[in-house]
């Protein structure tokens, strides 16, 4: 799976009341992300209800699991602090429907490069 793109999928317990300070920071770490090499786009998704577990769920696009680790043991990256749980993972597409076929196109082109 080396060298291959990626995707991180981070759900985020963010209490009610809690959005605009979870949005700043989030938008702190996207702006550094999105800088290092192998960033290739990321969504931030917001549940509906109000009660959900997990309030905010990001999505991101790496070029390679490589370029995510390098990128998230930056000092600037590793020292800031997160105050809300989250639970991280790296995966890999295995599969897609028409909608994600052009995503799918564009990371083998990064990731091939």
């Amino acid at each position: 799976m080396d060298g291959k793109p990626v995707v991180l999928i981070n759900a985020f317990e963010v209490p009610v009341g809690d959005d605009e300070a979870f949005l700043s920071g989030w938008q702190r770490a996207r702006d550094f992300l999105s800088t290092q090499p192998g960033y290739l786009g990321v969504v931030l998704h917001r549940s509906l209800a109000g009660d959900a577990e997990f309030r905010f769920v990001n999505v991101a696009h790496w070029a390679s699991r490589e370029d995510f680790l390098a990128a998230v043991g930056q000092p600037e990256f590793r020292d800031t602090t997160f105050p809300w749980p989250f639970h991280a993972a790296l995966y890999a597409v295995v599969a897609s429907d028409a909608a994600d076929a052009e995503l799918e196109r564009d990371e083998t082109r990064v990731g091939a490069g």
